[in-house]
């Protein structure tokens, strides 16, 4: 059974309930044809509406941080509906960001996207230094996503927004061939894999649950779409270190890789 350090005795217990454990996958999607495939994907539907909900989330400032950037979707479809903001996009995959260099390019938003090869366990940024962190689909690949979070929210500033969402482990072996048939079932064989994969290595609603309440947050609410859970908050910090209240709350958009 793979190791989860970050979660209790009564998280494990309900997790053998469920048919289907986490089996990771490759932190880091780097080979040439993993981030060709990747972004030949058909992800326009998933990219508009985490940039819609995004901006319904409020005021994102005008410094963004994208965590798993990958090829920079996201980013050009948050400058093109959101002319105020620049991006910074991180990811590991050097391949990954080649391909996000050329989308960037295509658009015309070299002056506003910028991109760093960075783990995002690891920010070598200041403290508080951007309006909003975002991230779609990095924590399914991070073995101990706490990790990633406590730096997300490190680096946003007081008041800023938190914006994470990601797959949500279905239960079953049987679902998760459903759903790759679903949302993936015209893709070809080694996209349909990827998406299988990511599936099974995402978490379950008690898991990001359990991590919510890890990272010292107070829960608005949690619930589970059909396979997707999202993140987002506004950060509060006393600066001097008296108290701390940072508020998530989950929606129900679907995501499909």
């Amino acid at each position: 059974m793979l190791r989860q350090a970050w979660c209790s005795p009564d998280i494990r217990r309900k997790n053998k309930l469920m048919n289907l454990e986490r089996v990771l996958e490759p932190e880091v999607m780097d080979t040439l044809a993993e981030a060709h495939d990747y972004d030949c994907m058909d992800h326009n539907g998933v990219n508009q509406t985490f940039v819609t909900d995004l901006l319904l989330a409020g005021d994102v400032g005008t410094k963004v941080l994208d965590l798993g950037t990958g090829t920079a979707q996201i980013p050009v479809v948050l400058c093109q509906q959101d002319p105020h903001c620049r991006v910074m996009g991180i990811d590991l995959a050097a391949h990954m960001l080649d391909l996000a260099r050329y989308n960037i390019e295509v658009e015309g938003l070299t002056d506003r996207i910028f991109l760093q090869q960075i783990d995002s366990k690891d920010l070598s940024m200041e403290s508080e230094s951007f309006d909003t962190v975002m991230s779609n689909s990095i924590i399914h690949h991070i073995p101990e996503p706490l990790v990633a979070l406590t730096e997300a929210v490190r680096v946003a500033r007081v008041g800023g927004l938190l914006f994470f969402r990601d797959l949500m482990r279905p239960a079953t072996a049987e679902q998760v061939v459903a759903l790759v048939q679903e949302y993936a079932g015209e893709e070809n064989e080694h996209q349909q894999q990827m998406f299988d994969d990511s599936l099974r290595a995402a978490l379950s609603l008690a898991e990001i649950r359990h991590l919510i309440s890890s990272l010292d947050l107070t829960t608005q609410w949690c619930r589970p779409a059909a396979i997707a859970i999202g993140l987002g908050s506004r950060v509060n910090r006393c600066l001097e270190g008296v108290s701390h209240r940072k508020c998530w709350s989950t929606d129900g958009s679907r995501i499909n890789g």
